[in-house]
């Protein structure tokens, strides 16, 4: 309940607020053209037309006399407490940053751009109510002064009317406001339709209005002599409402049915319903025109029973029944809730709460938030958030054009200029905040205009993807770098298998040969993928030999005789590995791709070193069998021994990627020794950075068994640093 002793506080603030206000503001003149004092009194008329609080109107006059203020968060805060100082402050930044998003230099094609960043901007500000309802009603002020004064209205702000404003006030159910920005701004857009519609709605006006009341006053004696207790009102005309309505469904005139209509207000949803029934038998129902609001209410929370009838001439009334509270709701919106109605200067839009209306408070916060989410919802068509407001924040900056960009919070310099250009992210060196030199690590605020330094070649540095220093933090902006970097890895690649298998091709004497067609030969579809996977040693310089010189005969029965060796005291061999079909061959595992079982594998017959035995998905293997199938062998796995009666044991290859820190190989290498595994060659490579660095290493351990091997890693993955390790 409120107090007397609130509103007065709060009448009191108003006045105040006034007289602060006007030796500030007389004689002043907005960018418009209109007087200051003028603007900020019609602002606050409107603010009471909608039921806010004086405390709220007072805020409108406080809003500008920021503009003539030094330090103005601080001066207000002093006079009138640090509510109205937040609020002022934040409505103040919102109204420059759209007003450089107006009229920022872009082309046509941009515009639409533009006003959706401008959208989720203002719904970015648009947490507080107070900031929603002031710049609502501004902006209504706004053309109303263009309208009475006749003076041009800019294009751009009557787009942006029509686009933002008018569907914000729409979403948030504030009728009131969003038929008249949307009259005005189609005024302004649209003047030759504008006058169309109002000859069209002005014939005949005193002969409408006279029916229009016979049947107001009709309506309202019969539904008196049938016990109900309800006042009937004649709806007010909008003419973009009108318009939009002929040319959505093509009808003329006199086919639109809402020109003539009516409100029915009663007192409860009985009544509601009672009131409906007995105006669909009093009157000839249009089939097909019924919505029932009530039960099934606009996404807006708008509730109403709508029925198009035909009077005793035959004309068709639309008719809206609904409660007093309905009613309300309608004209204001959320504005209407009394956490609004009774906003004093403390807490959330003023209000100030204790105990049982503390959960109507943050009921109606969360009613709010809903409202401008499924506004964002409708526009985006994506969910930003949830409905208790939960998400991640936006920022929105803009460049020297005026253009605005649309950042995550905590967003820098760099995040930026990736946004802009994926070249100008890489060339970034420097940036301008505000004229303002800053590093590039510096988290951008809110209506910061930026300017990027840039190199005209170069890359990013490594340094940007470190967390801890903070440079990045869209990840859009920490792809781009992490793909640069992968283009730099795999170019280095690129060249250190073209210059392998160059220099091969210079020692067989064959250097005139096209690489392209080398590459196609050995069944890569570029010389690039070749000299890729050679500069990885994931494909030997062999198969190119063989490829060079002329093509062996496919091994004869005495070839593969001849590759027999004698049997040891076990019944397969050393290597652990049986040739099917055949009953002792010298084998060997390759080196290229390290098998071991149960890994399945394939056998190939070499010239002079027995059979070479690689895991059947093995680059090398799968692009021999392709070449010269005829000397691919089948082989399995055996039970094999060491030589000294032991299990066989197989060399493999793991690769583990870690941050670079001191006493890293020895953690790891405990774990392996802990594992009782046996290591048997290690090479590292690191790369340092400002702050640490990253280790590349590539261990050969012996292991009798490889499915075991995926347990071991995963006890390597948890040692510190570690980002990932892996059988190569």
């Amino acid at each position: 309940m409120v107090r007397l002793a609130d509103v007065s506080d709060e009448l009191d603030a108003k006045h105040r607020a006034r007289a602060f206000a006007q030796p500030l503001l007389q004689g002043e003149l907005l960018d418009t053209g209109e007087d200051a004092l003028g603007h900020a009194d019609g602002v606050a008329a409107i603010l009471h037309d909608i039921g806010a609080s004086p405390a709220m109107q007072a805020a409108a006059y406080l809003v500008y006399s920021a503009d003539f203020l030094q330090r103005p968060e601080e001066v207000i805060a002093k006079a009138f407490g640090a509510s109205y100082a937040g609020l002022v402050v934040h409505t103040n930044k919102l109204v420059q940053i759209q007003r450089a998003a107006r009229e920022a230099r872009l082309a046509v094609a941009d515009r639409a751009v533009q006003t959706e960043r401008v959208r989720k901007m203002l719904l970015a500000f648009s947490r507080d109510l107070r900031v929603v309802l002031l710049r609502l009603a501004s902006r209504l002020q706004t053309l109303r002064w263009y309208a009475a004064s006749r003076t041009p209205c800019p294009e751009a702000l009557a787009q942006e009317t029509q686009q933002v404003f008018a569907p914000l006030a729409n979403r948030l159910g504030i009728w009131q406001i969003k038929w008249e920005l949307e009259d005005l701004s189609f005024r302004f857009l649209r003047p030759d339709e504008y006058k169309r519609m109002a000859r069209l709605l002005d014939e005949k006006r005193i002969e409408r209005e006279a029916g229009v009341e016979a049947f107001r006053q009709q309506l309202a004696d019969q539904l008196h002599a049938a016990g109900l207790k309800a006042e009937v009102q004649g709806r007010p005309k909008h003419l973009y409402s009108i318009w939009k309505k002929m040319q959505g469904k093509g009808l003329d005139f006199a086919r639109v049915f809402d020109v003539r209509a009516m409100r029915v207000i009663v007192a409860d949803i009985p009544a509601c319903y009672a009131a409906l029934a007995h105006v669909q038998q009093r009157y000839r129902v249009v089939q097909g025109e019924y919505d029932d609001y009530i039960a099934k209410p606009k996404p807006n929370g708008y509730q109403s029973l709508h029925t198009v009838v035909l009077d005793d001439d035959g004309r068709t009334v639309e008719v809206q029944i609904r409660t007093r509270a309905m009613h309300e709701y309608a004209e204001f919106g959320v504005a209407a809730h009394w956490a609004y109605k009774e906003a004093g200067t403390k807490g959330y839009a003023g209000v100030s709460a204790a105990g049982a209306d503390d959960e109507r408070v943050a009921e109606a916060r969360r009613s709010v938030l809903r409202q401008l989410l499924a506004w964002e919802r409708d526009f985006a068509g994506q969910v930003a958030a949830d409905a208790a407001g939960q998400g991640d924040e936006r920022i929105y900056v803009f460049t020297p054009q005026a253009a605005v960009i649309e950042l995550p919070a905590g967003a820098t310099p760099v995040d930026f200029a990736y946004t802009l250009h994926t070249d100008l992210g890489h060339r970034c060196r420097g940036a301008k905040v505000d004229g303002v030199m800053v590093p590039l690590n510096t988290p951008l605020a809110n209506g910061q205009t930026v300017e990027i330094n840039a190199i005209k070649e170069g890359g990013p540095s490594l340094d940007w993807l470190n967390p801890e220093l903070g440079y990045l933090a869209s990840s859009r902006a920490k792809t781009k770098v992490r793909a640069w970097f992968n283009a730099l890895a795999q170019s280095q690649t690129i060249a250190k298998g073209r210059e392998l298998v160059e220099k091969l091709l210079q020692r067989e004497g064959r250097t005139a040969i096209k690489l392209e067609e080398l590459a196609s030969r050995l069944g890569f579809r570029s010389a690039d993928a070749l000299f890729e996977v050679v500069g990885k040693d994931e494909y030997s310089l062999r198969n190119i030999e063989q490829l060079l010189r002329p093509a062996a005969d496919p091994p004869t029965p005495d070839e593969i005789v001849a590759l027999r060796r004698s049997k040891g005291d076990g019944s397969t061999p050393r290597g652990g590995v049986l040739v099917v079909g055949v009953d002792s061959l010298l084998t060997n595992l390759a080196r290229c791709c390290r098998p071991a079982p149960p890994d399945a594998i394939g056998g190939f017959v070499t010239r002079g070193k027995g059979v070479a035995v690689h895991r059947v998905d093995c680059t090398n293997f799968r692009n021999m069998r392709a070449q010269q199938p005829e000397r691919v062998i089948p082989v399995t796995w055996g039970v094999g021994e060491g030589a000294r009666g032991e299990a066989a044991v197989y060399p493999v290859d793991v690769v583990v990627e870690a941050a670079d820190r001191p006493a890293l190989l020895r953690d790891i290498s405990e774990v392996f020794a802990k594992e009782k595994m046996n290591v048997t060659g290690v090479h590292t490579q690191s790369v340092k950075h400002v702050r640490g660095g990253t280790a590349w290493m590539t261990f050969t351990v012996e292991v009798s068994d490889a499915a075991r091997l995926a347990a071991v890693l995963g006890q390597v993955a948890r040692v510190s640093g570690v980002r990932h390790a892996r059988r190569k």
